[in-house]
């Protein structure tokens, strides 16, 4: 049993991959989700919560700066990005509006992991991370409204009550569940909670996918082309501004890992939750993309530390 969930675990990137191709051929395979997808991304929150260790904050937290900085970051540079993207791209409005809900989601949790292996400020990239998903409820749907309105009518309320239920609520969950644990349950936590949150993460994309599945073969490419401009992009304008913040090396590779990837799983499943199906389509490639630009991105970064070590 270890075997697999070690297995499931290191295997994010072909999964979802494999899972997004099947969805695409096969759509029934995931469409059977429709009423389950909140469900799914409620339990890789509780996953999460089970793993996080809050000891791992608190030297970070004694200098605050580089977390206000980074968060101001987070919440301004991929927004923008995500709405000038529907704005110019001539998209169909839920298209565009789900470029927005996109840039407006809190960082991807893998980008912890990239950081790690980069040799970034791993402490930094945690704590940024865990912080933008605590202020999610209130930053993405307040966001979305003021951006993504432009496109369409977007529900404040109800949007921030999915993501209360579906993300604080199950994180909170989580790191009370992990505080009550005993060491041997913890360790059971680290090896049962990631995979939990891989098959979630496959199975919320191949709805998105599935249920997209006609717009693909129509949009598809010019979404997608759209979808690594924006990375790229986050990318570059994390490493500018933390250029700019003066930021010593590790920090500012983890600003730049951590604008670059978004929670588009989160976006996914508030668009499917809120909107109409195509608003989760840049959601769903965005989420595939960074998931295989990381897988990419660990191969080299290991390469590295090998040659160099």
């Amino acid at each position: 049993m270890g075997r697999i969930l070690t297995l499931v675990r290191n295997s994010l990137a072909p999964l979802t991959l494999a899972g997004a191709v099947l969805a695409f051929l096969y759509p029934p395979a995931f469409l059977i989700f429709a009423d389950w997808f909140l469900w799914f991304f409620a339990a890789t929150m509780f996953a999460l919560g089970t793993v996080t260790e809050p000891a791992e904050f608190g030297q970070v937290l004694k200098y605050p700066r580089p977390i206000l900085l980074g968060l101001a970051t987070q919440y301004s540079v991929m927004p923008i990005l995500g709405f000038a993207t529907g704005w110019l791209s001539g998209l169909e409005p839920a298209l565009a509006l789900g470029f927005v809900i996109v840039g407006c989601a809190p960082g991807a949790m893998a980008s912890n992991v990239i950081v790690y292996l980069a040799g970034g400020a791993v402490a930094f990239s945690v704590t940024l991370t865990s912080f933008s998903t605590l202020l999610s409820p209130l930053l993405t749907p307040s966001l979305t409204e003021f951006l993504g309105g432009v496109f369409l009518p977007v529900p404040f309320w109800p949007m921030m009550k999915t993501i209360l239920a579906t993300v604080l609520l199950p994180l909170i969950a989580g790191l009370l569940v992990q505080r009550m644990a005993g060491k041997y349950s913890r360790h059971l936590f680290q090896e049962v909670a990631p995979a939990v949150a891989v098959v979630a993460i496959v199975v919320i994309i191949g709805y998105a996918v599935a249920a997209n599945h006609d717009r693909l073969t129509e949009v598809g490419l010019k979404v997608f082309a759209l979808v690594v401009i924006v990375n790229l992009l986050g990318y570059a304008g994390g490493w500018y501004l933390g250029s700019l913040y003066r930021f010593s090396a590790p920090y500012r590779l983890a600003l730049t890992i951590e604008i670059g990837m978004q929670n588009a799983g989160l976006g996914v499943a508030l668009a499917l939750e809120h909107f109409d199906s195509r608003a989760a389509l840049p959601g769903a490639l965005f989420a595939t993309w960074c998931i295989l630009t990381a897988a990419a991105a660990t191969r080299v970064l290991r390469r590295r530390g090998a040659s160099s070590g």
